[in-house]
């Protein structure tokens, strides 16, 4: 049996009613799977226990109810708490084009064929995922997407990112005025 470890799944957002519907802003690609009934995550910055006790999709929004949070006034004190999930160290999202935050960091970074760096951490934006890339020229951030992160080989231990001027290293200057 593998370890557990956690892994960050939302953030408590603003209340929806008065009866303790939370907004949340969903940090997984497998919402429905973290989020389903009798759920339990960890707040991680206070540790308190957050059971799930329903979510639901209301338009582009995931609205979820907990158990310990009852009222409206319950969820404006938990918003903003971060939830963690356990899962087990080796376990492996059902998309086999999605990763955790764990299996990436450390991972050599290729581009054209030429070692540039390593992960140092993935950054979940609301627009969008960036990796950050450690450098021999400092970090450098890079959108977490196919056409500019074509390929990531867990076995190989690499992820390939495309040779975009500007994007892993500096352009030398032109000269020109």
């Amino acid at each position: 049996m593998s370890d557990l470890i956690e892994v960050v799944v939302g953030v408590i957002g603003r209340p929806h009613g008065i009866t303790g519907d939370v907004v949340v802003d969903v940090r997984t690609d497998e919402p429905e799977r973290r989020f389903a009934p009798d759920a339990v995550l960890r707040g991680e910055a206070d540790g308190k226990s957050y059971t799930v006790v329903r979510a639901v999709w209301h338009g582009q929004r995931l609205l979820v109810r907990f158990a310990e949070l009852p009222d409206r006034t319950a969820v404006e004190q938990a918003r903003g708490t971060v939830l963690l999930a356990r899962v087990p160290e080796d376990a492996v999202p059902d998309d086999p084009e999605e990763y955790y935050d764990h299996q990436l960091v450390g991972l050599r970074v290729v581009s054209a064929g030429a070692p540039v760096g390593t992960v140092g951490a993935l950054l979940h934006l609301d627009a969008q995922d960036l990796l950050v890339v450690d450098t021999d020229s400092g970090e450098r951030l890079v959108p977490f997407v196919s056409a500019l992160v074509p390929r990531v080989d867990l076995t190989e231990g690499l992820v390939e990112v495309v040779d975009l001027p500007g994007l892993l290293r500096d352009e030398p200057e032109s000269g020109q005025d």
